[in-house]
């Protein structure tokens, strides 16, 4: 069962809450070429369209700060800079725009260089998220655990949590990334007891698209449902929208963001003469999209079925469901079958019954259409 989250301290990350009780968002990080601002904004606009709430940037050299302003100028989303070794590159973002920074104060130069981008971010309370990997933990950290413990990826973070409040700035949000999940399990469970600041929840280099989806899944879903955690990146090496959607997918099913389109399928087997895969997946992409333009509509359940097998009893428990034949599905509305359609017509007749639906429910105010009459006419 999901525990009460735990409170964290309010920050704000360009008009998005983080900590305090505020919803958990989702964030990726652009992976086009920096200097590229066509395709940095392409990747971010098809971020927001999934429900991606953050985005992060890497800022490596002066033109991508220069980059920077020209796509946080038409990004819908705030933006992270992720800025290390050189604290200049920290100040060029936030003159650009930035309304996050990911830094590790440890490595972009002495106190004096802490102390200028604390003092150029203070002016706006950008947030600064300190965020400490494995690969990254200074020498005599991992001197003294012997290893990337989870004890040590703690030490590490609040050794820079230091440097900033040193500088009586708490406009913080932490991470504290492993590789696998039994370390960022423990090493977030440990520092959620030793801060109040907002935790962002990742594995840092989990893989590619499936075991790195189960990796973080299985970290992020068990500390989210422990209370833990404020914002999550499933990371991937795959496409930003793939993790987006992951995230979304993720947080759905602990609770903690409305539900998405309400479709079933089936596994598919031999049996199966129809493009049930595709058909299942282009109709969740269809009313996702539909649903992000009215998010308080009725979700009605709906089923795609490959066969005669199991899709019959299957469309008596959902409101619109289709089983399939031979090039063919069998269209049932609340349980029952009312016509036989062909497959090329079958997303567009399950959209346009959904829409239908949807537009009932709003003018009767009831939770079901009246009468299968209004869909089959």
């Amino acid at each position: 069962m999901l525990r009460p989250r735990t409170e964290t301290r309010r920050i704000t990350l360009g008009g998005v809450p983080l900590g305090g009780g505020a919803p958990v968002s989702v964030q990726t990080m652009a992976n086009a070429h920096p200097h590229d601002a066509e395709a940095l904004a392409r990747q971010i606009s098809e971020a927001a369209e999934l429900g991606c709430d953050i985005v992060r940037l890497t800022v490596p050299d002066p033109q991508a700060a220069a980059v920077f302003k020209q796509v946080r100028a038409r990004s819908p989303l705030p933006l992270v800079a992720d800025i290390h070794f050189d604290y200049r590159l920290a100040l060029a973002a936030i003159e650009s725009g930035a309304d996050g920074l990911r830094i590790n104060p440890g490595n972009i130069g002495g106190p004096e260089c802490v102390r200028a981008v604390v003092a150029a971010a203070r002016v706006r309370k950008i947030p600064i998220r300190i965020g400490v990997n494995g690969g990254s933990l200074e020498k005599d950290i991992l001197a003294k655990h012997g290893s990337v413990t989870a004890e040590a990826l703690v030490e590490s973070a609040l050794r820079h949590v230091a440097l900033l409040e040193s500088e009586d700035y708490r406009e913080i949000k932490i991470s504290v990334k492993a590789s696998d999940v039994p370390r960022t399990l423990a090493a977030y469970r440990l520092l959620s007891e030793q801060t109040v600041y907002p935790l962002h929840l990742g594995v840092t280099e989990a893989g590619t698209f499936i075991p790195g989806t189960v990796r973080s899944c299985v970290a992020l879903g068990a500390l989210l449902l422990d209370g833990i955690g404020d914002t999550i990146r499933v990371s991937l090496t795959d496409t930003p929208a793939k993790e987006v959607r992951v995230g979304v997918e993720l947080l759905r099913s602990v609770g903690l963001r409305a539900p998405g389109a309400a479709v079933t399928s089936c596994p598919t087997c031999g049996r199966t003469r129809v493009d049930v895969a595709g058909l299942a997946a282009r109709v969740e992409e269809r009313l996702e999209r539909f649903y992000r333009t009215h998010p308080g509509a009725a979700r009605p359940h709906v089923a795609v079925m490959g066969c005669v097998v199991n899709g019959p009893g299957e469309a008596k428990g959902a409101d619109i469901a289709v089983a399939g034949g031979n090039g063919s599905f069998a269209l049932y509305v609340r349980g029952e079958q009312v016509s036989v359609i062909p497959e090329a017509a079958a997303l567009e007749t399950i959209v346009g019954l959904v829409e239908r639906w949807v537009e009932q429910d709003a003018s009767r105010r009831r939770p079901c259409p009246v009468s299968l009459r209004d869909f089959v006419a």
